[in-house]
């Protein structure tokens, strides 16, 4: 598979695109993460969709280009992917931090959406406690990149996935170790300073999709039931899993993100 870019403000932005169809799906990665971890969804997709997936700013092979690396920003530079590709109807798909650029994309740019899914992701704002934890990881990060992403990275995978993900966490530790401080520590900036963006999930005209997981103790499913009830059309997909789900049930979540993406094109 071949990884292209573009210039968006002055700096490189990497993805990659494959498949021909009219059906195509945004895969957005999650913090520390980069376009790899979709490989093998990329490759199961492409014979039947057109899928893209991206490098989110500071991550992978995509250059950093603010200080902050707010949602807004990530969104502008996900537009500009589309636009150089002339792609203007897609189902996008975000874990974690991608999610919430998912939601400031679906505020920013509603006409381009044809459903979208929060995997692991959800719209409220950090609250003071979840400020003062991203800050301090800021910090974490600054002193001791390799033991943040140490201590960060097996906390993502619930207990009993650990073991048997063994080897994708250490995939995932790599990823993270080759992503910049610089960019690590702008996209936490963004995260801190993001909006509240349940009024985007109560405006929302296409599907929105949820998946979480019951041992996923990045999100509190609560507050992903509550807000699955918002949107006009929602659906909500609650696995027995850490906050990784597109690595602890890969079958499934393939199987899932296909089938919404094709429903959504159906609509």
């Amino acid at each position: 598979m071949i990884h292209r870019t573009i210039e968006f403000h002055g700096k490189t932005i990497n993805f990659q695109d494959e498949g021909s169809s009219d059906e195509v799906l945004v895969l957005l990665h999650g913090f520390m993460n980069n376009l790899e971890v979709w490989k093998t969804f990329v490759l199961d997709y492409m014979r039947s969709i057109r899928v893209i997936a991206i490098d989110l700013i500071g991550h992978g092979e995509s250059d950093v280009v603010e200080d902050v690396s707010s949602m807004e920003l990530q969104a502008e530079a996900i537009k500009a992917v589309l636009d150089s590709l002339n792609v203007s109807k897609c189902v996008m798909v975000g874990h974690s931090m991608g999610g919430m650029i998912t939601l400031a994309f679906a505020e920013k740019y509603p006409e381009y959406l044809k459903g979208f899914c929060l995997l692991h992701s959800q719209a409220m704002s950090d609250n003071p406690k979840g400020i003062e934890n991203r800050k301090r990881a800021c910090k974490l990060i600054n002193d001791d990149k390799l033991k943040y992403i140490v201590d960060f990275i097996p906390n993502l995978f619930a207990k009993d996935n650990i073991a048997k993900c063994a080897s994708e966490i250490e995939d995932l530790k790599d990823i993270a170790i080759s992503t910049k401080k610089e960019g690590i520590v702008a996209a936490q900036l963004g995260m801190i300073e993001r909006r509240d963006r349940q009024d985007v999930l109560s405006s929302s005209t296409v599907p929105v999709l949820f998946i979480a997981g019951s041992q996923d103790i990045r999100i509190d499913i609560l507050n992903i039931m509550a807000q699955a009830t918002l949107p006009k059309f929602s659906e909500t997909m609650l696995l027995d899993c850490g906050h990784m789900s597109f690595i602890e049930e890969e079958k499934i979540i393939k199987q899932r993100l296909l089938s919404f993406t094709k429903m959504c094109f159906s609509l």
